[in-house]
């Protein structure tokens, strides 16, 4: 019975020791920084917190049940601001997206201040923000959405219906803002929350959906304009192409109309020479010719509608005096 105890007594000493080495013994990862509280009050130094150099990972002991471990992370972090409305110095209205790189520079001041990385990017949320509108708000937005003194890539000319224009000049661009955003909070970061801010950028800037509506109403009015500027004088070119057509189809017409009359009075004039050498060889010859165009003339001049008064000594009816009735 008593070995039984003993027994008993030896088997749970083993397991509370057991469970005392075990909850005694913490690891540290190389990614991650380490300290630890007792009731609350943090004690000794930050394990691997040096962002460089040694490592300090490894395998540490605590007192069981009463110490705490609090780890960080020792990384770089990712924060990434919502999208917000802010206006620029000219009260232009613009929709920002920002993103910052940040990191745990200091764990116990940052365990006191957020105490963990929700809280710290709330925080963030909070400064950054505020820092942004305010550097916009004192400049103009030629400063915010330039970062490199650059010309037109395709300058508007004359031809296109619009005078010749260059970029809007500007003294410190994006990058800089940025850099004054890092400026005005940095410091406070460090001091206050235990962040190192490393960088700070704007991801997106855009008009407002009322600004940009405006912007292609104005695009649209302008373009519609030089459509109607070179309709109009591609229309003045058309009938100026028109009409210089239509005088040189009438110079044409005319010099054909010419050669044409031409042709045929030289035809007429050879046709009356040749009846001329044809009718001229005897009074026969003649007289026969007289008689062949009286009669073409009575075929052009009268029909079965036309009525003629003449006298009977006309010449028109010479011929006929002259003919004698046949007999049926």
């Amino acid at each position: 019975m008593l070995k039984q105890f003993s027994s008993v007594i030896i088997g749970l000493t083993a397991f509370i020791l057991v469970i005392l080495v075990s909850s005694s013994i913490y690891i540290v990862d190389e990614t991650k920084q380490v300290f630890v509280t007792r009731f609350g009050k943090i004690i000794g130094d930050t394990i691997n917190s040096k962002a460089e150099g040694e490592s300090e990972a490894g395998l540490y002991f605590r007192v069981p049940f009463i110490d705490k471990v609090h780890s960080f992370e020792k990384r770089y972090l990712e924060w990434d601001g919502d999208p917000e409305e802010v206006a620029t110095r000219s009260k232009v209205m613009i929709e920002i997206n920002t993103y910052a790189r940040w990191r745990i520079n200091d764990a116990k001041i940052f365990y006191k201040a957020v105490r963990n990385e929700d809280q710290a990017k709330t925080r963030l949320d909070d400064l950054l923000d505020g820092a942004a509108r305010t550097v916009i708000a004192a400049h103009d937005l030629v400063e915010v959405i330039r970062s490199h003194q650059r010309e037109a890539a395709q300058p508007i000319t004359e031809n296109a219906g619009e005078t010749q224009t260059e970029l809007e000049p500007f003294t410190k661009g994006r990058s800089a803002l940025a850099q004054e955003v890092i400026a005005s909070v940095k410091g406070k970061l460090n001091s206050e929350f235990g962040i190192e801010l490393l960088d700070f950028r704007f991801k997106r800037i855009n008009y407002t959906e009322q600004v940009r509506q405006e912007i292609f109403k104005r695009m649209i009015s302008e373009r519609t304009r030089v459509a109607s500027k070179f309709r109009s004088e591609g229309d003045g070119e058309a009938a100026k192409i028109k009409g210089q057509q239509e005088r040189e189809l009438k110079t044409i017409q005319s010099k054909a109309y010419l050669l044409q009359q031409q042709i045929r009075g030289g035809a007429d004039a050879k046709a009356v020479a040749i009846y001329a050498e044809a009718y001229n060889q005897s009074p026969e010859s003649r007289e026969f010719y007289e008689f062949l165009k009286t009669m073409e003339t009575y075929e052009t001049t009268l029909s079965a509608q036309d009525t003629l008064i003449l006298s009977t000594d006309s010449d028109f009816f010479r011929f006929m005096k002259q003919s004698t009735p046949t007999k049926d």
